[in-house]
């Protein structure tokens, strides 16, 4: 006899459930390594000036407004 199929799928989204709740516990950067990432070192630009600068042109040239926080359309007026 088979199992009913609402038990298989009960069990097999029970089962993606822990595993996507256990990966979520722990921690994957530990507090001692957390001051290694805070490395000036470790910033994607070198200059936070030039990279606002490329991004608002990014966002006038696009058009699109995203989560950068800049507002306005395509023609560069705020």
């Amino acid at each position: 006899m088979k199992p009913p199929r609402i038990l298989t799928s009960a069990a097999a989204a029970l089962l993606g459930l822990s595993l996507l709740t256990g990966c979520a516990i722990q921690p994957w950067v530990k507090p001692y390594e957390r001051e290694r990432l805070a490395d000036p070192i470790m910033q994607f630009a070198q200059d936070p000036l030039v990279d606002k600068h490329r991004e608002h042109v990014r966002s006038v040239r696009e058009g699109a407004r995203g989560a950068t926080g800049v507002q306005g359309g395509g023609c560069g007026c705020n």
